[in-house]
């Protein structure tokens, strides 16, 4: 049995989702390790389309349990919705889900706070998703947060709450914005909690039992390697750690117990708000992959970026995080297009071929990429099911992306469903 973390390989909304779904059918454990709901993803299965920002994959398999790590900030509202929607389809979660009580929740100031420091910065703005991810993760390590175990008794929530609220009561009205009150706070937050309070359990030593035990887990990581806080395209980025070492702190698993990273890609690349992406397309083909893939933002429905495959970033993510296989999604749709091509480097202003690791956000945006070009398949392959059906100029196409990232590729997508999961034989 094996423990396997799956991250995003470029910069999130890669359908890995997907893949954890695919690989939970036989995991005993499934789990969240970072993050909170201004990621989502979007899983088919036999229950039905599931739209999804904090409950981990694996809930609709009935012998997988489901853990929520601390690493992860709860919206306490959030999570109320995904399990009233995975009930309606007669999914039961209430004895298979475990959410840490050291989870830092969400509060209603976070938001707001977040839409503040976005407004300040004007065209220098971060382009976040609004759901206040930087200034609960902020609150969480300048000693500010307000945890799950903090609900359990009231008294100590309520003190905490009041000084979090005249900080952040301060700033609102400073930028002319109504307060919040603290009766209406407070009651919400506990009538919300008290509907979770059933699976708000320290998952710690469940997880070592099944480590214990050689249980088959799943760990699963949200948004992408490359928006992680520290080697992401920073200030463009989010607030928690997005690498498959995330899962160590983040969950509470030593790093020797991991036995395989998935890094999931798409087979071109996209991106979401602000921030450089060298193989952006700002023509014809880029709205034609945008259409043909539906690119628009599950939490925040705004358009993506669409663009060529970055060879040069997923080279470098799947070092980063020790990816042991690729999974690329969305092969199909490329379909129609005569022609494509795969970033391989970056040119900046000095001439010389360089690396995503040389240099930072600014830098990244003055470069331009070097591409290799190959020709299209021009066939449908959405309803392939098998490598050798694939056509020869795609098979072609993934075996040039698994020579120029240096990972092998072990699954190609080419489509949402299970089943539209082809298996990539090793060379």
């Amino acid at each position: 049995m094996s423990v396997t973390v799956v991250i995003g390989a470029q910069w999130g909304d890669e359908a890995k989702g997907k893949f954890v779904d695919l690989l939970s059918q036989q995991a005993e454990l499934t789990a969240r390790f970072n993050g909170g709901d201004n990621a989502g993803y979007t899983v088919v299965n036999p229950h039905g389309t599931f739209k999804l920002r904090l409950t981990p994959n694996g809930f609709a398999n009935p012998a997988t349990t489901c853990v929520i790590g601390p690493g992860v900030v709860v919206n306490l509202g959030t999570l109320l919705s995904e399990l009233e929607m995975i009930q309606q389809a007669g999914i039961s979660l209430d004895e298979r889900l475990w959410v840490s009580p050291r989870c830092h929740v969400v509060m209603p100031y976070h938001p707001r706070v977040e839409a503040i420091y976005e407004r300040a910065k004007g065209k220098a703005s971060t382009g976040t998703t609004g759901r206040g991810m930087g200034p609960v993760y902020a609150d969480k390590v300048s000693y500010n947060g307000i945890r799950l175990a903090d609900l359990f008794d009231e008294g100590v929530f309520a003190s905490k709450l009041r000084i979090q609220l005249e900080l952040k009561n301060a700033l609102l009205r400073a930028y002319n914005e109504e307060a919040l009150d603290f009766l209406t706070v407070y009651e919400e937050k506990l009538a919300q909690f008290a509907r979770l309070r059933h699976v708000v359990r320290e998952p710690f030593g469940l997880l070592q039992q099944a480590l214990q035990r050689g249980a088959e887990i799943v760990l699963e990581g949200a948004q992408g390697a490359l928006l992680d806080n520290d080697w992401g395209t920073y200030p463009f980025c989010t607030a928690s750690t997005t690498l498959a070492g995330g899962a160590a702190a983040g969950l509470g698993i030593a790093p020797r117990r991991i036995d395989r990273v998935v890094g999931v890609a798409k087979a071109y690349t996209t991106r979401v708000g602000a921030g450089p992406m060298p193989t952006e397309l700002l023509d014809e083909t880029g709205e034609v992959i945008r259409r043909a893939g539906a690119e628009f933002g599950t939490v925040t429905g705004r358009p993506r970026r669409c663009g060529w495959f970055d060879a040069g970033l997923v080279h470098f993510t799947a070092a980063l995080n020790g990816c042991t296989q690729i999974a690329l999604t969305k092969l199909d749709v490329l379909d129609g297009l005569p022609r494509l091509k795969i970033g391989v480097g970056y040119r900046p202003q000095d001439g010389e071929i360089a690396h995503y690791w040389q240099g930072d956000a600014r830098w990244l945006e003055g470069c331009q990429p070097e591409y290799i070009e190959l020709q299209g398949w021009e066939q449908p392959t959405s309803s392939v099911r098998h490598w050798q059906d694939l056509p020869r100029l795609a098979q072609a196409y993934v075996r040039k992306v698994e020579e120029l990232v240096g990972t092998p590729v072990g699954w190609v997508s080419v489509g949402p469903g299970r089943d539209a999961t082809i298996t990539v034989p090793s060379l």
